[in-house]
């Protein structure tokens, strides 16, 4: 099958995945399970595998869980049913999650974890995350020094059911609380949306009007809360996302948002597709289940060089 047949059917897999496809069986498929593509971090992580599996002879199974884990169940049980070879997965919570991971170990289908870990581990092969507590203390290291050390300020939390979000939000304040001068105003979660954070920081504005800056736990809140901050009429607050989505690089170029974190979520996904290849053809990975990339520090010295959570030499 040449390159552009092969994604084509990962197009059309994407394309089906609200009516619960049944797949036909291939021979040498690999699904990629993700979150939503209207979040480009996890269209970046799918397009990536998805590149990266053709480039190695697999055809593809595209599919989008919403962070559902019900339908990720159910997802699990189309991939099995379809003989699928492997799983990629950002999967759609901790705990949820292992049961799904276990079924398809047991029908002999081995799991490659991107973004965000499971509470279980011997169940995956790989789980292959990014430093997200060390990211998290880049930008709380940013953000004090764009605040001046003082002031108050709002956080936008990311879903509780994330382990992501609160490694994040632990990262940012083992930084920011050293800082006596800075305040705590408000505190809330947005579950990672862009929609959810502009009602939220419109919220938190008309409670605290003295806000002087917000942290984000990713990129989709920080657009959604400098929109309302931008309707508000108050581009003087200091913003900080993380992800380094192409969305917020192109915020700091214009002098909006002033910061954020890159994961590398397209080379993270290649990782996971080459890991997986290397184990279906040897039966090792030859590393650690668990693997930690670290992050990369984005404001206007450097946006210039960010591509689809990439970033140029």
């Amino acid at each position: 099958m040449n390159l552009k047949r092969r994604l084509l059917v990962s197009a059309m897999a994407v394309a089906m995945t609200g009516l619960m496809p049944s797949f036909a069986a291939a021979a040498d498929t690999i699904a990629i399970i993700t979150p939503s593509h209207d979040n480009p971090f996890f269209k970046a992580e799918a397009d990536g595998a998805a590149a990266k599996a053709v480039e190695l002879g697999y055809d593809t199974m595209v599919l989008v869980h919403d962070d559902d884990a019900n339908k990720q169940s159910e997802l699990f049980d189309s991939a099995i049913a379809a003989g699928v070879k492997a799983i990629i997965l950002d999967n759609a919570g901790a705990d949820a999650t292992v049961a799904a991971v276990q079924k398809a170990a047991d029908a002999g289908i081995p799991s490659f974890l991107i973004d965000r870990e499971i509470t279980a581990s011997g169940i995956a092969v790989s789980q292959i995350v990014s430093n997200n507590y060390q990211g998290a203390q880049l930008g709380g290291e940013e953000f004090v020094a764009l605040m001046g050390e003082a002031g108050k300020y709002a956080e936008l939390l990311g879903k509780e059911s994330d382990t992501n979000a609160g490694i994040r939000s632990q990262g940012y304040h083992d930084v920011i609380d050293q800082y006596p001068d800075l305040e705590l105003v408000a505190q809330q979660t947005a579950n990672w949306s862009q929609t959810e954070a502009f009602t939220v920081m419109e919220s938190m504005l008309q409670a605290h009007p003295e806000i002087k800056g917000v942290i984000s736990g990713n990129d989709t809140m920080a657009m959604g809360a400098w929109a309302a901050l931008e309707a508000a009429g108050r581009t003087d607050v200091i913003v900080v996302g993380f992800d380094g989505s192409n969305d917020v690089r192109d915020s700091i170029m214009k002098g909006g948002i002033k910061a954020t974190v890159l994961q590398p979520a397209y080379a993270q996904a290649q990782m996971a597709v080459e890991q997986a290849d290397a184990y279906l053809k040897t039966g090792s990975t030859g590393v650690d289940e668990k693997q930690l990339m670290d992050c990369v520090l984005i404001n206007a010295e450097n946006a210039a060089q960010l591509e689809t959570f990439a970033l140029s030499e």
